[in-house]
């Protein structure tokens, strides 16, 4: 008994709660039903600018409302015409269509769609809340209004607009205003002519209202200089011909030998220049906002919306560009779009790594620029030392030569004496005998040439120049180097043997260093077997021609260099004589160097040492082998 209780209990739960949940589902339809919105469009949905508006009406309507939308569009075509039979018949159709339940609003977009809605609002929907929208405020039957009509309208400020093409083409002395020959354009036509003609005496006003659109495509194309092009819009041409306001806006502006100016936005980015204009995004978000307020229960007599008015000039950057109109002629305030991005903008990133390689390069450069600067100036310097030193070195040379000089120059300088002591006693006698005398001036002359030479030698020694090339003989310059060291040899006991190769050895250097350099190497050889016993003391110097190189090789029969000393003996201050300053062979390297020349020593195995000097032959050298 209790089981078959709590089974019946169980099934009266149940049907309660299906029957809350199918009262609570019902309830939630009907709260989700979606509100019906009647769009009617002026000419035709897919007509600019309306469309345009519509656009936008519809994204705000997603954007803000809350709850679904049931948006259906008509296009009010009988505005194209003047014909009531027909207006009326369009009329009874959407009477038919909404027979059976009226929508929620309707939605007219455009002058002739509002004019329309207005004048049939008892046969259409009297009670239902209407939005007239994206209408001039002129073409608002205000008197007609009721408590359920809402208005979002527009000023067109036609007087500003020819302003903005005065103001960017001031010499303009043409207009030609596209604008066709349905009702609606007609009624624009005569607001054109009230507002600008008395204002704009010198500006010739051309209308093409009443031609076709061929013609009117040939006009743009022929349009005199200092011309401009207004476009209002072309919906019925002169001929009867129905347009679409984007396509016939492309296909003047693909002829149009002058800029297009227009008045709304929609018209704006590709074909004209630009201005002020209406706004259909601002416009088509207010609509839908007064729109989702009435839907949600506000009166509309109780919304009032003021006029709105132009937003800031827009213009087109490629329009500006093509027709050489500087921005500088822009209001202020201006907003300039579609401008083309700059190779910075483009390629920002890539201009600043290239950007910042250049200058790291810069500043590598400059481094190495400096620091060769530094590196020149530090050889120009060390060449200056270097002469300075050799200079040096040639003066403490002269000394240890003066003995050798003297003995030289007492010579000639002692023959001289006597010949010319001779020459008086000759001269005192009756009978001189001239041609004794003739001999003895002849040896004058030779004694002294001699006298001369060794005091140019002894010059050329001691003379301070700077390093300085020149074509030479290196088979000369040794022959000279022997020569005035011949006596140093003759006074030591030495015996100077040159070996000097036949012909030439051109090469390009300095003559007085290059002595030098021999002069050392010998005068080193000299010194080092001054002190030997023996009658044999013998010091020779060979040249000759190795490849393109010349060679010199001085050579002597002394005791050579020690094994431990080979790896210093061109070090500077590092010598084996009491008295030296150990630059001698220092110097010699240095020049050798310089003369881009190397320099070695070496034992002979027959005992004694050799100094080689290697020297580049010139390029007239090199020529000749």
């Amino acid at each position: 008994m209790a089981r078959r209780w709590h089974a019946g209990l169980r099934h009266v739960v149940i049907c309660m709660l299906a029957t809350m949940l199918s009262v609570a589902l019902a309830r939630s339809a009907d709260a989700v039903e979606p509100k019906r919105v009647l769009v009617l469009h002026s000419y035709g949905q897919n007509f600019k600018p309306w469309r345009d508006y519509a656009v936008a009406i519809r994204q705000e309507f997603e954007r803000q409302t809350r709850w679904p939308i049931d948006v259906q569009d008509f296009s009010v075509v009988t505005a194209r015409f003047d014909d009531n039979n027909v207006e009326n018949q369009f009329v009874e159709y959407l009477a038919a269509l909404f027979a059976h339940g009226a929508p929620d609003l309707v939605v007219a977009i455009g002058a002739p769609a509002a004019l329309f809605v207005q004048q049939h609002r008892t046969d259409l929907f009297p009670s239902v809340p209407m939005v007239l929208t994206a209408v001039e405020e002129r073409r608002v039957r205000w008197s007609a209004l009721t408590q359920n009509d809402a208005v979002v309208a527009v000023r067109q400020d036609i007087p500003a607009l020819f302003a903005n093409i005065f103001r960017l083409l001031p010499e303009t002395k043409t207009i030609a205003v596209v604008i066709g020959d349905s009702p609606n354009e007609r009624f624009w036509l005569g607001e054109f002519r009230r507002e600008i003609e008395p204002t704009m005496p010198n500006v010739k006003m051309t209308y093409w209202n009443h031609k076709s659109f061929p013609e009117v495509l040939k006009e743009a194309a022929t349009l005199p200089p200092y011309s401009a092009i207004f476009w209002v819009q072309l919906q019925v041409d002169g001929s009867g011909a129905v347009h679409e306001g984007e396509r016939a806006l492309k296909d003047i502006h693909d002829v149009a030998n002058a800029p297009i100016f227009s008045y709304d936005e929609s018209f704006f980015g590709g074909e004209t220049v630009g201005g002020p204009m209406t706004s259909a995004t601002r416009t088509g978000r207010k609509t839908a906002e007064i729109a989702l307020r009435i839907l949600d229960g506000e009166a509309p007599a109780d919304i009032k919306t003021p006029t709105l008015q132009y937003g800031p000039a827009k213009y087109d950057w490629r329009q500006l560009q093509r027709w050489g109109i500087p921005e500088s002629r822009l209001p202020p305030g201006s907003e300039v779009e579609f401008r083309s991005p700059s190779a910075w903008e483009i390629y920002r990133w890539q201009i600043s790594l290239i950007t910042a390689v250049i200058l790291l390069q810069s500043a590598l450069i400059s481094i190495l620029v400096h620091e060769r600067r530094r590196r020149v100036l530090a050889e120009v310097q060390s060449r200056q030392r270097s002469a300075e030193l050799a200079h040096i070195n040639r003066f403490s040379m002269a000394g240890e030569l003066t003995a050798s000089i003297a003995h030289e120059l007492n010579q000639p300088l002692g023959a001289i004496l006597t010949n010319a002591e001779s020459a008086a006693l000759i001269l005192k006698s009756d009978a001189p005998d001239l041609k004794e005398l003739r001999e003895i001036v002849e040896d004058i002359r030779r004694d002294d040439t001699r006298a001369s030479e060794v005091i140019i030698r002894l010059r050329s020694l001691l003379k301070r120049a700077p390093f300085e090339q020149s074509d030479l003989d290196l088979n000369q310059v040794a022959q000279e180097t022997i020569e005035f060291l011949q006596p140093l040899a003759t006074a030591r006991d030495v015996e100077l043997d040159p070996g000097i190769a036949a012909g030439t050895l051109p090469i390009r250097g300095d003559r007085i260093q290059l002595q030098q350099v021999i002069m050392n190497l010998i005068v080193n050889a000299i010194d080092a077997i001054s002190g030997l016993a023996g009658p044999h003391r013998r010091i020779g110097l060979q040249t000759a021609r190795d490849g393109d190189f010349a060679e010199i090789g001085v050579c002597d029969n002394g005791p050579g260099i020690m094994l431990d000393r080979f790896d210093r003996v061109f070090e500077p201050f590092y010598t084996t004589k009491p008295q030296g300053m150990g630059m001698g062979l220092a110097i010699a390297r240095t020049i050798v160097e310089a003369h881009d020349g190397r320099i070695v020593a070496e034992n002979k195995p027959e005992g004694g040492a050799v100094f080689r000097i290697r020297l580049p032959l010139s390029k007239a050298g090199r020529a000749l082998a």
